[in-house]
C-alpha cells in the first residue's frame, strides 16, 4: 500500500511520487491550504493539500486527528524559512495528489503531544499512549537493545533455548504465581521466577552456552523498577570461572551500549567487594556518579558517653557512620528536617549532624545539638576522619548496620542528585561497577535461620565449603552483580555442580533431605551424572532500557505493563472467572463475609 515510511522521506526523494500510510497527527487549515502532519512509527512528514485538486481537498476537509490515511503525492522542497531541522523530513513536504481515508477515528482521550498526563489515564488508554512519539522511540530502542544482546551472544556461540513457562513451585525469594491444573486436581504449576534450574540442567545436558530473552514472574510488592512480569536476558555457560564469565558479560554490556546509544563504557569496569561497597556507600548497587562516601566511626564511638552512638557501636551488628556533605553548611533547618523525615522511611530514628563553620577554631567553630555530648578529642577525630572543611556538613547514622546503610545510603544518593551538580560531587555519564565477593548466607532474625543471600544454587568460594556447616556467616560466594548508576542491571554466580555440596547447602538452609528430594530431587539427580563447572548471569532488560531512555519507570518501556497494584487498566485484569471454569479447576472460592451495618 505504501512506498515509504513517513518519517524517512527526505531531500533525496525530491520530485518523486510516493505513497504513504499513517495517522493524521494534526490537520491545519491555513486560509484555503490544508496541511496534514502524517505520522507513522518513523516520524512525521508534512502533507500539503491544494484547493486546485477539488476531490483531494474535499477529502482533506473531512480529516480529523488520528484518522488512518493513505496519501499519494509529489515530494517537493519546503518554501524558504519553513524548514524544520528537527525532522528527517524537515526539508521537504508532500503535495497530495490522492487521499484515501482508510479508517476514521473518534476524538482520542488526549492529544499525543500533551504533557503531564496521569499514568492511570495513559495505562487505561495504553493503545493511544503507545502512539505517542516518545513511547514509539522507547519501544524501538527496546527492540534494538534486545537485538544487540542477541547478536553478541550468537557471535560468542550461545544458543537460544526456550525453557518452560509452567513449572514447579520452588523457594527463590519471592512469591510464585500459581496456575491450577485441571487434569491433576488440587495441584498447581508455578510461573517461573527465573529459568535458574532449567538453565543449569541445560549445562548438565551438554549445551555449554545458553541464552534466552524470557519473561519471569514474581508476586511481590511493586516499585518503579519492578513488575509482576518482567523480561530478563538469561545466560549460562560451562567451563568458565567467575572472572572469565564477568569478562564476557562486561564486553556484552559495552557492546550493547555502543551499538544502541553510541556510548563508550569504561574498560575495564571497576570492581568492589560487597564489604567495601557497603562500608563506603551503604549499598550493594552504588551510584558511583555521586562522589560522597561514608566514614566509619564505630570503633571511635565505643568510648563515648553519648548513649545513642555508644549503644549502636556496641551492638554485634551495629554501626556508626558519618556522611560528609561538601558545602552542606548552607542547608537550612527545614532542609535538614526534611532529610531527617526521609531517613525515617528506612528505619532511622533520627539524623544527627555537625556544621563546620570555622575548623581552625576547634569545637567553637562547629555548630550542632550533639556537641555537648562529645569530648573535644572525639569531635576532632570525627572532623579529621571525615576530612570536613569550612562550610561542610556531616550527617551521622547510628543503629544496626542494615538501618544505617539503608538510611545513609539513600540519603547519599538523594543529596548527591539534589545538590551534587552545583556542589561538584555529581558526575554525568555511565558509571558501571561490579560488586563481587558476596556473603553466601545471611541470618533471618524473624525465622531464626540462615537464608541464601542470592539463591541456594550459588557456589561457595574455593576453600569455603567447610564454613557451610561450621560458620555459614563466614562463607563467601562466587557471586557477582553489575550495577549501573545506582541500579542493579544484572546479577549471577558460579553454580554448585557437585551433588554433595548442594546437599550441604540445603542442610545449612534448614531444608531437610525429604524436602530437598521433594523440591529439588531432579536437580540433585542430574548433578550426579557428570555436571560440568558452570555459571551465568541474568540482565534485567526492562531496567536497562529504562535507564537508556531516561524514563522514570520501567512501565514506560513495557508495551502493556501493570500498575503498582499489579493490575492492567487496559484489560481490567485480573478479573473474576465464571463458576464453570472454577469447577473444571477443582477450585471453590471462599466467600468474603460482607460487613454488617452498625446499629445507629
Amino acid at each position: 500500500m505504501r512506498t515509504h515510511f513517513c518519517g524517512l522521506v527526505e531531500a533525496a526523494h525530491l520530485d518523486q511520487t510516493i505513497t504513504l500510510c499513517g495517522w493524521a497527527h494534526r490537520r491545519r487549515d491555513h486560509g484555503g491550504v490544508i496541511f496534514i502532519d502524517l505520522r507513522d512509527r518513523e516520524g512525521l512528514v508534512q502533507v500539503v493539500c491544494d484547493p486546485d485538486r477539488k476531490d483531494t481537498f474535499a477529502t482533506a476537509e473531512r480529516i480529523r486527528n488520528e484518522f488512518v490515511l493513505k496519501i499519494t503525492g509529489l515530494v517537493r522542497r519546503r518554501p524558504e524559512g519553513t524548514i524544520n531541522s528537527n525532522l528527517t523530513s524537515g526539508e521537504i513536504e508532500v503535495l497530495a495528489q490522492d487521499i484515501e481515508i482508510l479508517n476514521p477515528a473518534v476524538t482520542p482521550p488526549f492529544q499525543l503531544d500533551e504533557d503531564n498526563l496521569s499514568e492511570n489515564v495513559r495505562l487505561t488508554h495504553r493503545v493511544i499512549d503507545l502512539r505517542r512519539p516518545q513511547m514509539q522511540k522507547n519501544m524501538v530502542l527496546r527492540y534494538k537493545v534486545a537485538m544487540a544482546f542477541r547478536r553478541f551472544l550468537d557471535a560468542q556461540g550461545f544458543i537460544d533455548i526456550e525453557t518452560p513457562m509452567l513449572t514447579k513451585s520452588t523457594p527463590e525469594g519471592a512469591r510464585d504465581y500459581l496456575v491450577p491444573s485441571r487434569v491433576h486436581a488440587g495441584q498447581f504449576f508455578a510461573l517461573p521466577q527465573s529459568p535458574q534450574l532449567f538453565k543449569q540442567l541445560l549445562m548438565v545436558a551438554g549445551f555449554d552456552r545458553y541464552y534466552q530473552i524470557t519473561k519471569c514472574f514474581r508476586d511481590e510488592d511493586l516499585r518503579a523498577d519492578r513488575q509482576p512480569e518482567f523480561t530478563q536476558v538469561d545466560i549460562e555457560t560451562s567451563f568458565l570461572d567467575e572472572n572469565e564469565i564477568t569478562a564476557i558479560m562486561e564486553e556484552l554490556i559495552r557492546t550493547v551500549f555502543k551499538e544502541t546509544l553510541g556510548a563508550d563504557l569504561p574498560k575495564p569496569f571497576p570492581r568492589l567487594s560487597h564489604a567495601e561497597a557497603m562500608a563506603r556507600y551503604g549499598s550493594d548497587k552504588p551510584d558511583l556518579r555521586v562522589e560522597l562516601e561514608f566514614t566509619d566511626l564505630t570503633d571511635l564511638m565505643k568510648t563515648v558517653d553519648f548513649k545513642v552512638f555508644r549503644a549502636a557501636a556496641e551492638l554485634a551488628d551495629g554501626r556508626v557512620a558519618a556522611l560528609r556533605i561538601p558545602g552542606g553548611g548552607s542547608f537550612t533547618r527545614k532542609e535538614i528536617d526534611d532529610y531527617t523525615a526521609f531517613v525515617a522511611i528506612y528505619g532511622a530514628k533520627g539524623l544527627a549532624y555537625i556544621k563546620v563553620n570555622e575548623r581552625s577554631k576547634g569545637i567553637e567553630g562547629l555548630q550542632s545539638p550533639i556537641l555537648k555530648f562529645l569530648s573535644a578529642d572525639v569531635v576532632t577525630q570525627i572532623i579529621d576522619r571525615t576530612g570536613a572543611m569550612d562550610g561542610d556538613l556531616v550527617f551521622f547514622g547510628a543503629d544496626r548496620a542494615k538501618i544505617v546503610n539503608d538510611a545513609l545510603g539513600a540519603l547519599r544518593v538523594r543529596i548527591g542528585h539534589e545538590k551534587g551538580a552545583a556542589g561538584g560531587y555529581l558526575e554525568s555519564g555511565w558509571r558501571p561497577v561490579w560488586v563481587v565477593d558476596f556473603p553466601m548466607f545471611e541470618y533471618d532474625e524473624e525465622d531464626k535461620r540462615w537464608v541464601a543471600l542470592h539463591h541456594p544454587f550459588t557456589s561457595p568460594k574455593d576453600g569455603h565449603e567447610a564454613f557451610i556447616d561450621s560458620n555459614p556467616g563466614q562463607c563467601m560466594a562466587k557471586a557477582y552483580d553489575l550495577a549501573l548508576n545506582g541500579w542493579e542491571i544484572g546479577g549471577g554466580s558460579v553454580r554448585i555442580h557437585r551433588e554433595e555440596i548442594q546437599s550441604k547447602v540445603f542442610r545449612a538452609l534448614a531444608i531437610d533431605v525429604e524436602e530437598a528430594e521433594h523440591k529439588f530431587g531432579f536437580l540433585l539427580e542430574a548433578l550426579k551424572y557428570g555436571a560440568p563447572p558452570h555459571g551465568g548471569l541474568a540482565f534485567g532488560l526492562d531496567r536497562i532500557v529504562t535507564m537508556m531512555t531516561g524514563a522514570e519507570s520501567i512501565r514506560d518501556v513495557i508495551a502493556f505493563p501493570k500498575t503498582q497494584r499489579a493490575q492492567c487498566l487496559l484489560t481490567n485484569a485480573p478479573g473474576p472467572v465464571d463458576e464453570r471454569q472454577l469447577r473444571e479447576l477443582h477450585i471453590r472460592l471462599r466467600q468474603t463475609e460482607t460487613a454488617k451495618p452498625s446499629a445507629s
